[in-house]
C-alpha cells in the first residue's frame, strides 16, 4: 500500500513539475538578444542607423493598465492624419517593427512602434502571447487617440504574436482601428501549442495542456483556451489583411486560411510564396508592398 501511494505520489510530482516547468517555457520564453536583432536588421538592410536617426520622432512612455511602462517611438515625417501601430513577435523588439514602418511612412503614414510586455525597453514580467498584449495595445491605441484627437485614420499591422494580439484587441468589441494587417498569425493558442508539443518535442498535448492551463490559471491568472483569435475573428468589422508564408512550419499557413474563412465583410488573403515563419516581407517585398498598396487602395478611401 505504501508502495502504491509513494509511486502515486512520485506519478504526480513529475507530471506537475513537468506542467510547471512548460508554463515556465511559455512566461518566459527565451527572447533573441537585442544586439543581434540590431545586426541581423543592419546586415539585411532594413534598418539603416543614420536614416532612422534623421526621422522626426520621440520616445513615449505609456502607463500599461498592469502597471509597468510601454516604451514606443513616434515617428512623424508627415503632416498627415494617417498612423499605424507596429506590433512585433514573440522574442523580438521595436527594431524588427522598422522595415514595417518604413514601409507605411513610404506611403504616407506617420507611425509607432512600440515593444511588448517584457520585450525591448518596456516593463512586465512574463508574456502571455496576447492575453495581456492586447490590453497594453489597447493603452497604445487610446494614448494615440488622446494625443491626436478623435479624427485620425489608424491601422494595426502585427507580426506573428503580434498580430495575434492585435486580433485578440480588435475581437474584445473595440475595433478600435480602421484596418489590420495581420501577418503570419496563429488561430488558437491551444491549437499552436499542440503543434509544437508534436512536432518539436513528439509529446502528446492531450494530457500536458490541461495541465499546463491549470497551472498557469494559478500562476498568471488568464488560460490558454482565452488566448484564441478564431474565437473572436467575428468581432472585427473592420477590413482586415492576412498574411502568410506558405512553406510555414512554425505557425501553420492553415491557422491564416480559417481566420480569413470566418472572418465577415471585407478582407484580403495573401501566400506568399517563399520563406518560412514571419519572412513573407523579407524574402517578397515587392509582392508584399503591391498587396499592401492594393488593400490600401480597396478599403482606405471610404475611411
Amino acid at each position: 500500500m505504501k508502495k502504491a501511494l509513494r509511486a502515486l505520489f512520485l506519478s504526480f510530482l513529475f507530471t506537475f513539475s513537468l506542467g510547471f516547468y512548460f508554463t515556465n517555457r511559455l512566461m518566459y520564453m527565451k527572447k533573441k538578444d537585442e544586439r543581434l536583432i540590431v545586426k541581423r536588421e543592419k546586415e539585411a538592410g532594413r534598418f539603416d542607423p543614420e536614416r532612422f536617426e534623421l526621422l522626426p520622432k520621440r520616445e513615449v512612455t505609456i502607463d500599461s493598465p498592469f502597471g509597468y511602462p510601454i516604451k514606443a517611438l513616434l515617428v512623424e515625417p508627415h503632416d498627415s492624419n494617417r498612423y499605424v501601430i507596429i506590433s512585433h513577435g514573440v522574442t523580438e523588439t521595436k527594431i524588427n517593427s522598422i522595415k514595417y514602418m518604413n514601409l507605411f511612412l513610404e506611403r504616407g503614414f506617420n507611425a509607432i512602434i512600440y515593444d511588448h510586455r517584457r520585450h525591448g525597453e518596456s516593463g512586465g514580467k512574463t508574456t502571455s502571447f496576447g492575453h495581456y498584449e492586447k490590453f497594453d495595445l489597447k493603452a497604445v491605441i487610446d494614448w494615440l487617440k488622446k494625443e491626436k484627437g478623435p479624427t485620425l485614420t489608424l491601422g494595426i499591422h502585427g507580426e506573428s504574436m503580434g498580430a495575434a494580439t492585435m486580433l485578440l484587441y480588435g475581437g474584445m468589441l473595440e475595433d478600435g482601428a480602421d484596418f489590420y494587417i495581420a501577418d503570419c498569425p496563429f488561430s488558437d493558442l491551444k491549437e499552436q501549442l499542440s503543434y509544437q508539443l508534436k512536432k518539436e518535442y513528439k509529446m502528446v498535448p492531450a494530457l500536458l495542456i490541461p495541465l499546463a492551463d491549470f497551472i498557469l490559471r494559478l500562476r498568471e491568472k488568464y488560460s490558454i483556451m482565452h488566448v484564441s483569435p478564431i474565437s473572436v475573428i467575428e468581432n472585427i468589422k473592420q477590413p482586415i489583411l492576412f498574411i502568410h508564408s506558405e512553406n510555414d512550419d512554425f505557425i501553420l499557413p492553415s491557422m491564416t486560411r480559417e481566420l480569413y474563412e470566418k472572418k465577415q465583410g471585407s478582407k484580403m488573403l495573401y501566400l506568399a510564396v517563399n520563406g518560412r515563419h514571419a519572412q513573407s516581407f523579407n524574402e517578397n517585398p515587392e509582392d508584399y508592398r503591391r498587396v499592401i498598396d492594393e488593400f490600401l487602395a480597396k478599403y482606405l478611401e471610404n475611411v
